[in-house]
C-alpha cells in the first residue's frame, strides 16, 4: 500500500492510540503486520497450552466426574480454536481485518469457556478472580488487537463474571466489594498500558516516516531529492506499474538563475526556487505525480497516465503562469519577475524507461534555452523493439 505524504496528518487519537488520518493508520498497522503476526501467533499458542494444562485443577478440585469431562471438553475447544486461529496467523499471512477477527474470537471463546469453568467450581471464586485478571493483562498487553475491541471484550467479560460472583458465589458485601475494585483496578491498569504501548508505537512510526520524508526531500522546497528519484521512481517495480500508460516528464530551468542571485541577492533566488516549487506541487496530482528538485534551479515533474499533448499543455500552462507571478524579494523592493524553460518528453505506453525520458527531456530542455529561453521544447519517444526470443 503507498505511504500517504507525510505533509498530512500525524496527529494520534488520544482516546483510540490511533493515528487521525485513516490512511496513515492503515499504513502504521501493514508495517507492522509481520510482527503483529508473530506475537499473535506465539500468544495464542502459549495460552492454549497453558489453559489446557490448568485442567489438573479441574481433577483436583473435582476429581474424575462427569463435570470434570465437561471442563476438559470446555479447555479442548479453547485450546482447538486458538491453536487454530495461531496455525492460521502462522501459516496463511492474513491480512490485518483476519488477525483481529482471529485475536478476537480466540479471547471471546476463552472467556465463556472459563465462565463455565467458574460455574462448575463456585466454591473457587476468588481464584477465579486471579486468574480472570491474568486473563485481562494477556488480552490488554499481548494479542494485538484494537484498543476499543479489547476494552469491550474485557469490560463485557468483567461483567460477567461478577455477576456470576454474585449470583453463586455466596460472598459476604465486603469481599464481594474487594474483588470488584480490584476486577476494575486491573482494567484500568490494562487500559492505560495498552494505550501507552500503541501510543508509543505509533510515536516511533511517525518519527521513522518525518526521518525518512526528510531524506527523501528538499529542505528549502520540500520537493523529493534526487534520491527519492534513484530509489523510488527509477526502481523496477515502480517501471512496472506504469507499463502499459502513457508517461510524461518535464523538466524545467528558471532562466538566468545566476543574474537573479548576482543582482538581488542569494535571498531572491532562494525565494524564486520556492514560488516556482509551490507552483509545481500545486498542479501535480497527490500520490500520482512527483515533483523533484533535480538541480540547483532545476525540478523535474513526473506525470504518469499522461500523454504527451497533455504534458505540453501543462507546460505551457505554468510557463506562462511564471512569466505572470511576480516574486517578492524577502528584504522588500520591487517584485521579480522569472522565466522558465521546459524540455517534455513523453512515451504513449510505458514502454520507455523513466531514465531515458529524463535524459531526453533534459535535452529538450536546452534546447530550448538555445532557441530564446521561455519557451516548451517537446518530443514523442517511440517504444523500443520488443526482445526476440
Amino acid at each position: 500500500m503507498p505511504r500517504p505524504p507525510v505533509s498530512g496528518h500525524l496527529a494520534i487519537d488520544l482516546l483510540r492510540a490511533e493515528f487521525a488520518d485513516r490512511r496513515l493508520e492503515t499504513a502504521h498497522l501493514e508495517a507492522q503486520l509481520p510482527r503483529t503476526r508473530r506475537q499473535l501467533a506465539f500468544t495464542l499458542l502459549f495460552c492454549s497450552l497453558y489453559f489446557l494444562c490448568f485442567f489438573a485443577t479441574d481433577v483436583a478440585a473435582l476429581g474424575i466426574v462427569a463435570d470434570t469431562a465437561l471442563l476438559l471438553g470446555a479447555r479442548l475447544l479453547v485450546a482447538a480454536c486458538a491453536g487454530s486461529c495461531a496455525w492460521v496467523v502462522w501459516r496463511r499471512r492474513p491480512g490485518i481485518q483476519a488477525c483481529r477477527l482471529a485475536a478476537t474470537v480466540s479471547e471471546t471463546v476463552a472467556l465463556g469457556c472459563f465462565m463455565v469453568i467458574a460455574l462448575h467450581r463456585p466454591g473457587e471464586f476468588h481464584w477465579h478472580a486471579m486468574s480472570l485478571a491474568i486473563m485481562l493483562l494477556v488480552i490488554y498487553l499481548f494479542i494485538p488487537n484494537r484498543l476499543a475491541t479489547a476494552l469491550a471484550i474485557a469490560a463485557t467479560a468483567t461483567a460477567v463474571f461478577l455477576g456470576l460472583t454474585l449470583a453463586y458465589a455466596g460472598m459476604d458485601f465486603a469481599a464481594l466489594l474487594t474483588m470488584c475494585m480490584l476486577l476494575a483496578l486491573v482494567n484500568t491498569f490494562g487500559v492505560l498500558a495498552a494505550r501507552r504501548y500503541q501510543h508509543a508505537t505509533r510515536e516511533e512510526y511517525r518519527a521513522r516516516l518525518v526521518l525518512e520524508d526528510a531524506a527523501e526531500r528538499d529542505w528549502l522546497t520540500g520537493c523529493h531529492n534526487r534520491r527519492h528519484l534513484h530509489e523510488v521512481l527509477l526502481d523496477a517495480a515502480q517501471a512496472r506499474a506504469h507499463a502499459g500508460q502513457p508517461l510524461s516528464v518535464l523538466l524545467c530551468d528558471i532562466d538566468h538563475f545566476k543574474r537573479i542571485n548576482d543582482s538581488h541577492g542569494h535571498g531572491a533566488g532562494d525565494a524564486a526556487l520556492l514560488a516556482f516549487s509551490k507552483l509545481l506541487q500545486a498542479v501535480a496530482r497527490e500520490g500520482v505525480d512527483s515533483v523533484i528538485r533535480y538541480g540547483g534551479e532545476e525540478f523535474l515533474l513526473v506525470l504518469p497516465g499522461t500523454g504527451l499533448a497533455a504534458g505540453v499543455q501543462l507546460a505551457e500552462w505554468l510557463r506562462l503562469r511564471c512569466a505572470a507571478m511576480p516574486v517578492q524579494h524577502p528584504a522588500g523592493g520591487d517584485a521579480i519577475y522569472t522565466t522558465v524553460s521546459f524540455g517534455v518528453a513523453s512515451c504513449a505506453h510505458g514502454g520507455t524507461p523513466l531514465s531515458e525520458l529524463i535524459d531526453a527531456a533534459d535535452k529538450l530542455m536546452y534546447t530550448a534555452k538555445r532557441n530564446g529561453r521561455d519557451r516548451v521544447e517537446s518530443l514523442l519517444l517511440a517504444a523500443p523493439l520488443p526482445k526476440a526470443a
